[in-house]
């Protein structure tokens, strides 16, 4: 037997657990694709690598995208969850910002995942300057916690109003906590999120204490199924951020993994874009229940400081800046009461699924609908699941629920059903590229998931995005994100004073110490890195202000100094807001230090298909499509076979294991180098 050789990357969405294997000692790429499993994902996980691996054993790496905890709070079905905190702030949670679910409305419903009868209160404060007016009676909080956890609390936040000024009190009343509870599921809120506005912050750690029971028993199971089949390698969890973490941080911090799977799909795709040339890509991930839209400019993915992953749940920790919408394969068309189509957001998943899989569902979908207009090969169905889809039930279904509603034919409904979807995904590319300042002309859409190339020519077409990039595999692209994310630690800690108040050469050697300890968690991970990059940034503002701008800071060699703080604000503001304030005080809020552990590049060579024919001779036939209100005859091709260069004009269909391709009329599709296909107006 050889030593361990493989690299795997899975990633488990609402319908498909998609797998992504490297030999790295041949440099071989295989994929799979199996239907995601409710209830226990880890048994879809086991059997997706099961089908390409025999030998557990020269398994290297697994590094794995989860919805886990994404799903746990979407439905929320976390644990139950109590609060200790400073007396008079039990509501916190409650009060959010005093924000609505809905703009207009004279009151709007919204119960925190915490009921007020677990949220209970003890005597402390911290004033705001960090000096302790009122130390915490530890018997107090053994008293409130032991109450907690004979009522039914499985998982507790200890949070205490100023601790991000000062953690004295709250670590104390932890470690109360600690001594009491049953379980390891106890949470600090200044080990999560040592930063000012409490809201945010208590959001942030309660939504942790809420998913630690329910990831870290999906996680143990995942440990358990991959050892009893004789892994003895190394899980890695795919952060939000984009970075990677060992599984005991994940079990610590599972609020980290809040948008996992989402964030290894911009990954792999701008790492894919990066070695294509496109530095300017808007990504485009349509799985079975959702449509994620992200935004890469100069190759870099955009991070966010927070995100909202439902009205109220507030996560407030780096992450890859995603917008999702209930657009997938999966999604369910209806005439509402009004007598107007809508699609989604309810989705079929996997389980019945789409109409056409029979296993139940009546109600049509996207899948449906591009089924019945030829897009879709029903004879050829992704994920192994089924022999063959069933159009005729796809057809009944659409007629009783659609077309006959609106008196259109089946096809005229069909394609009502794909336009809706595609404008709805055409809006949120909109509010990523448009409304943030960026020409889409000059983007390059990058489809992928099991759904997203059926609708690129849609979409390049609706926004007017200069062309688009789909990768070797679309279907598994996110767990291709899996194999090349570094592994990342980010680190935040507010600060709070007048930049002539602060000790900035203090500040700097604070910054490098708390740096030299975060990258001391990438050293104990076990994991080969090809080189460890540091990432210093500041949060300020101008005095009376209340947004901050990101200021990236160089710690000198010498030591940072307030002149060199000055002038990266200044630098900052000035590319924001294209001017400065004069005469106005500066205020330093928080500073954050991401360490970030580069792991081996990927050569993306080797997706270039070797001995590829032309377009010509990989046709496998032809089929009737009905596309911009009529029917076309389109040529279907085997993706997987067609060689570097080969060029075909649409309509065409695409076929491959994991996805089809829809090219449109009037586009055209040419194999570039890397494998990746580059769809553009014919012509151009």
């Amino acid at each position: 037997m050889t030593g361990p050789a493989y690299v795997i990357g899975v990633d488990v969405g609402g319908t498909f657990t998609d797998v992504f294997i490297l030999d790295e000692a041949s440099g071989r790429v295989e994929t799979a694709k199996v239907p995601s499993t409710r209830g226990d994902q880890s048994r879809g996980f086991v059997e997706g690598i099961g089908r390409q691996v025999e030998d557990f054993g020269r398994i290297k790496t697994v590094v794995h995208g989860t919805t886990v905890g994404t799903n746990a709070l979407l439905e929320r079905k976390g644990a139950r969850t109590g609060i200790i905190t400073t007396e008079g702030f039990r509501d916190v949670l409650e009060m959010r910002r005093r924000d609505r679910p809905t703009t207009w409305g004279l009151k709007g419903s919204f119960a925190p995942v915490v009921a007020r009868t677990d949220r209970v209160e003890v005597a402390e404060r911290i004033l705001a300057d960090g000096s302790v007016l009122q130390p915490v009676a530890e018997k107090d909080v053994r008293d409130r916690a032991v109450a907690l956890a004979e009522s039914g609390c499985e998982a507790v936040c200890v949070f205490f109003i100023n601790g991000y000024a000062n953690n004295q009190n709250e670590m104390s009343a932890v470690e109360a906590v600690r001594s009491v509870w049953p379980n390891a599921y106890v949470t600090a809120a200044t080990e999560i999120l040592p930063e000012i506005r409490e809201f945010e912050r208590l959001s942030t750690a309660t939504l942790n204490a809420y998913l630690q029971p329910v990831v870290s028993s999906y996680l143990d199971r995942l440990e358990t199924g991959l050892q009893g089949k004789g892994f003895q390698g190394d899980i890695l969890i795919v952060q939000s951020n984009g970075g990677v973490m060992s599984v005991d941080t994940a079990k610590r911090y599972p609020v980290r993994t809040a948008l996992s799977g989402p964030a290894a799909g911009v990954i792999a795709a701008t790492a894919i874009a990066k070695a294509a040339g496109f530095d300017n890509i808007i990504t485009c991930d349509m799985g079975g229940t959702s449509f994620d839209v992200s935004l890469v400019a100069g190759g870099e993915a955009a991070l966010a400081a927070q995100t909202a992953i439902d009205f109220g749940m507030v996560v407030r920790t780096p992450m890859i800046e995603i917008t999702t919408i209930g657009a997938g394969g999966g999604s369910i068309a209806s005439v509402d009461k009004s007598g107007l189509l809508q699609v989604g957001p309810e989705s079929a998943g996997s389980d019945p699924g789409p109409v056409c899989y029979g296993l139940g569902s009546e109600r049509p979908t996207v899948t449906d609908a591009n089924l019945v207009l030829g897009r879709i090969n029903p004879d050829r169905p992704i994920g192994g699941k089924l022999d063959r889809l069933d159009v005729e039930a796809a057809r009944q279904a659409i007629e009783k629920h659609i077309a006959r509603p609106l008196n259109l034919t089946v096809e005229e409904a069909a394609e009502a059903v794909l336009r809706l979807a595609n404008a709805k995904m055409a809006g949120a590319i909109r509010l990523v590229s448009i409304e943030k300042g960026h020409d889409p002309a000059t983007f390059a859409a990058m489809p992928f998931g099991g759904g997203g190339a059926l609708h690129t020519g849609a979409l390049i077409k609706e926004v007017g995005l200069g062309s688009a990039l789909v990768p070797r595999f679309p279907g598994v692209t996110s767990a291709l994100g899996c194999v090349v994310a570094d592994m990342r630690h980010d680190r935040v800690q507010t600060v709070n004073r007048l930049l002539d108040e602060v000790d900035a050469p203090a500040l700097g050697r604070e910054m490098t110490a708390v740096a030299d300890q975060t990258e001391a968690l990438l050293a104990g991970a076990g994991v080969d890195f090809a080189g460890v990059d540091r990432v210093f940034e500041l949060d300020m503002l101008y005095l009376g202000q209340t947004h901050t701008v990101s200021v990236a800071i160089e710690i000198p060699a010498g030591g940072l100094t307030a002149d060199v703080i000055r002038a990266a604000f200044e630098e900052a503001y000035r590319e924001a807001y294209g001017r400065l304030l004069e005469g106005i005080a500066m205020r330093i809020m928080n500073y954050r230090i991401a360490v970030v552990g580069r792991r081996p590049r990927l050569d993306m060579a080797v997706f270039a298909p070797s001995g590829g024919r032309a377009a010509e001779a990989c046709r496998t036939g032809t089929r009737k499509i009905y596309a911009e209100g009529r029917y076309h005859e389109a040529g279907v091709f085997e993706r997987l076979d067609l060689g570097v260069g080969a060029v075909l004009a649409g309509p065409a269909l695409l076929e491959q294991p994991d996805t089809t391709i829809f090219v449109d009329p009037g586009l055209q599709a040419e194999v570039d180098a890397f494998g990746n296909l580059v769809i553009t107006a014919s012509g151009n």
